[in-house]
């Protein structure tokens, strides 16, 4: 979509849960309809909290998980629509239509993406975003925004509920959405392997602004012979471009200065960016003394003036297995980018900038994770939830 207006996101209710028996394991990561059993909805580890979780047209961005740890953070994510034909190249005036690769009957769209934890580790936080738009050729009645399936690998499909405000914005012909959960504890006992996430509340049809929704799935881990690491998540539901309107989101350091040459990541998810669109950049401003350093953020996938193209990528390749494993998501982005070049100089401050000239597109997440020098047996961890 050009020229629609962004929506909000976030904030239902969770119930992320444990179950009573698991299934026999997934399949092969060939096999398009790998047997899994009917919706298993448990009760959750929690007292449930009615659905109907309060919405907001604007979410401003702040942080959702911060920590100074010996780790990093890992992502899994996938697309819940596609096109008919699949030579597509924009999901604007496309026919869209479910993206459904399991073989159980009650569920109308699925998707697996594999979540790489370093064998070792351990997962200290995670969570689940989805969204999409609801008007397309049909259109999705909001009430189930807040609610998606999620299986671990060789699981069953669990209910999971947003536990946060969801965003949600109707304009300019399109009606979307993002809500999210907390999922630590599923994550932190599952086994290695791909994730399915079923039943995101997308619309399929054709439409003058088009259709698009997905997943993504951001862990936190711990493990001691890494490095010493700045790890950072933010979410919120904003809408960006092609006013020129900028969002700018700042990291603050706390006094951990990143060094010069230091490696990290940044990753984002955003919905309706159009690929061949140009005007959209992503940026990252690293201060040291009184001197401020402007990176625009690039890879092989994804182009300085084009960084919101569908795509769900990992330094410009597609490492992340996934089914399907579309190379254009038609309008949904999940892309994590290396910094290192932006980090040559160090940094004592750091902020985010993504803005559009021409596209807009809704953004939901950031998340970073930036070394802090080489591992200092006396450096003590740190963890917060901003919001959790």
């Amino acid at each position: 979509m050009r020229n629609s207006a962004v929506h909000a996101v976030r904030r239902g209710l969770v119930c992320a849960v444990s179950c009573a028996a698991l299934s026999a394991a997934l399949p092969a990561a060939s096999a398009v309809t790998p047997p899994i059993a009917p919706p298993l909805l448990v009760p959750p580890l929690a007292p449930p909290v009615a659905p109907g979780a309060e919405e907001a047209a604007r979410i401003a961005f702040a942080p959702r998980h911060e920590a100074v740890t010996h780790g990093g953070i890992v992502r899994a994510a996938n697309t819940s629509a596609t096109g008919t034909t699949g030579a597509e190249t924009v999901n604007d005036d496309t026919a869209i239509r479910y993206v459904d690769v399991d073989d159980d009957p009650n569920t109308y769209n699925s998707s697996r993406a594999e979540l790489r934890v370093p064998a070792g580790a351990r997962v200290t936080w995670a969570r689940l975003y989805w969204g999409g738009n609801l008007r397309v050729g049909e259109q999705k009645p909001p009430k189930d925004n807040g609610r998606v399936l999620i299986a671990e690998p060789g699981g069953q499909y669990k209910a999971v509920l947003a536990d946060s405000t969801i965003g949600h914005r109707t304009a300019d012909g399109a009606d979307a959405f993002q809500a999210s959960a907390d999922v630590t504890d599923l994550v932190r006992s599952a086994e290695g392997g791909l994730w399915t996430v079923a039943q995101v509340n997308v619309a399929m049809g054709r439409s003058k602004v088009g259709g698009w929704g997905g997943w993504t799935l951001v862990a936190a881990y711990e493990k001691a012979d890494e490095p010493l690491r700045r790890l950072a998540v933010w979410d919120g539901f904003e809408a960006i471009g092609p006013n020129g309107r900028e969002l700018s989101v700042p990291l603050a350091l706390g006094g951990n200065r990143i060094p010069e040459g230091a490696g990290g990541q940044l990753g984002l998810v955003g919905y309706d960016g159009d690929r061949g669109t140009s005007g959209d950049y992503l940026a990252v401003e690293t201060g040291r003394a009184k001197s401020v350093t402007r990176s625009v953020i690039s890879d092989s996938a994804n182009s300085a003036d084009d960084v919101m193209n569908s795509s769900i990528t990992e330094s410009g390749t597609s490492r992340m297995e996934r089914l399907p494993a579309h190379l254009n998501t038609l309008g949904y982005d999940s892309d994590v980018f290396d910094l290192r070049g932006a980090l040559r100089h160090g940094a004592d401050r750091f902020h985010i900038r993504l803005g559009s000239r021409k596209d807009a597109f809704w953004l939901g997440a950031l998340f970073l994770q930036a070394d802090l020098g080489p591992r200092d047996s006396r450096a003590k961890d740190r963890a917060v939830d901003a919001r959790d």
